[in-house]
């Protein structure tokens, strides 16, 4: 008996099964993306037409705003610096980085270390840079190095602020020199009176002053701090708990501006010219006085950005290695042989060879810190002081700025965050060609 053949069904496309199931793993993403991603962004577009309350149409002027408000300009122009600066320099230092440590032992342990300010967050980074560039020398490292190299090669001042008082012989010379008021004579003694050295200022090898013997054919004399602690004491007189200024240079000089002598009071604050000095007025030159050099103002208006992006480098440069690095360990070796048996020397093998060959990873390195540094916003919030952050201002911490607070305007604050959008698109678009065109290969 022959059974009749069952009538065709519904069949369920394989295709369609598995598109339905992607669907639905996907679709929870996609709902995330959309509201964590999407709407932030169609909103954004749609407050930036609006004006500081939101209720009423602006257009366009919250966008002629950026480009007419000089606080955002100076923020434009700061991340162009910032753009152009900063992943060069990180990429750069990166590349030297991962092509010298490969020719020592302790590559490793270097590398170690020059990745380890990666595991530091962006606060803490600007914690500790904020102290780097402390102005005063002795809490800020960069100062302490900087004037430690200054006082080197330049001779610091002896007394700064010193200056004598209206009953003292001596008076204001210009330029912040001082003279006596009367010319001094062969056999008299002279004495140089200072006020204003601060104790902690006085040399530790100054001994307690005192007036030395008359000579003749000589003018002798005495500078001392002219100061007893506690109260007491005469001008003009040395008292007995009253120090000589060791090292304070005096120079004899003629009504012609002429110096015929020089001389430095020792540590007792005597001293001692030649007869040459009879009939001259006794200088006391602005060297003496001048104040102690305090270095750089790291954090000051023309600094504070290539301050903030030298922390920026600090923290970056170890990233950049690290990927060059594992680029690096993929370029032939015969072809770097073959270049130096050919007669290339190091210079030529780096510049025309190996370079060449880690342009697609340097092009990730560089696009990936481009569009970290048109976000970057903590190093400039927290080492730049509230005097210089205008100076330092960024899209992103203008963002900020015009965001929040009790004077804050939502549609400026929209509108710089649809311009830092278009910023980043084009070099994502680029990024996305790059990699495409590398799959190809």
């Amino acid at each position: 008996m022959t059974m009749a053949p069952k009538p065709p069904g519904p069949t369920r496309s394989v295709t369609g099964t598995r598109k339905a199931v992607a669907v639905g793993f996907l679709f929870p993403a996609l709902l995330l993306l959309g509201a964590l991603v999407v709407y932030p962004i169609g909103y954004s577009v749609y407050r930036s037409f609006f004006d500081k309350s939101g209720d009423a149409f602006a257009g366009l002027d919250n966008y002629v705003e950026l480009f007419t408000d000089d606080t955002i300009l100076t923020a434009v122009q700061n991340n162009a610096i910032w753009v152009v600066l900063a992943p060069t320099v990180a990429t750069a230092l990166g590349l030297i980085f991962a092509v010298l440590t490969e020719r020592v032992r302790w590559g490793t342990a270097f590398k170690l270390i020059v990745f380890m300010p990666m595991a530091i967050s962006m606060l803490a980074a600007g914690i500790i840079f904020r102290l780097v560039y402390e102005q005063d020398p002795d809490r800020g490292v960069a100062n302490a190095v900087w004037v430690g190299v200054h006082d080197t090669f330049a001779e610091s001042s002896v007394f700064p602020k010193a200056r004598p008082l209206p009953v003292h012989p001596l008076e204001a010379a210009g330029g912040g020199a001082y003279v006596t008021k009367n010319p001094v004579r062969a056999g008299e003694i002279a004495r140089l009176p200072l006020v204003g050295v601060a104790p902690a200022q006085m040399p530790q090898d100054a001994r307690p002053a005192h007036e030395p013997p008359a000579e003749e054919g000589r003018i002798t004399g005495a500078a001392w701090l002219d100061f007893t602690k506690g109260g007491g004491g005469k001008p003009n007189v040395v008292d007995p708990q009253e120090r000589g200024l060791k090292g304070l240079r005096i120079e004899a000089v003629r009504e012609d501006g002429t110096v015929v002598a020089s001389t430095t009071a020792a540590a007792d604050g005597t001293f001692s010219l030649p007869a040459a000095a009879d009939g001259t007025r006794l200088r006391l030159p602005a060297s003496n006085f001048r104040e102690q050099y305090n270095g750089v103002e790291w954090l000051g208006p023309s600094l504070v950005t290539p301050a903030i992006i030298g922390s920026y480098v600090w923290m970056w440069a170890g990233f950049a290695m690290v990927l060059i690095a594992a680029g690096l360990a993929s370029v032939p070796r015969e072809l770097l042989e073959a270049a130096r048996v050919d007669g290339a020397n190091e210079w030529q093998v780096f510049r025309r060879i190996t370079v060449p060959l880690l342009a697609p990873v340097l092009a990730v390195v560089l696009v990936t810190l481009v569009i970290n540094v048109l976000k970057v916003f903590d190093l400039v919030f927290i080492i730049a002081p509230g005097s210089a952050q205008d100076d330092a201002n960024v899209l992103a911490l203008q963002l900020y700025r015009s965001s929040f607070g009790t004077d804050a305007d939502l549609g400026v604050g929209s509108a710089i965050a649809v311009l830092l959008l278009l910023l980043v698109l084009p070099v994502m678009a680029f990024n996305i060609r790059r990699m495409r065109r590398e799959a190809r290969r």
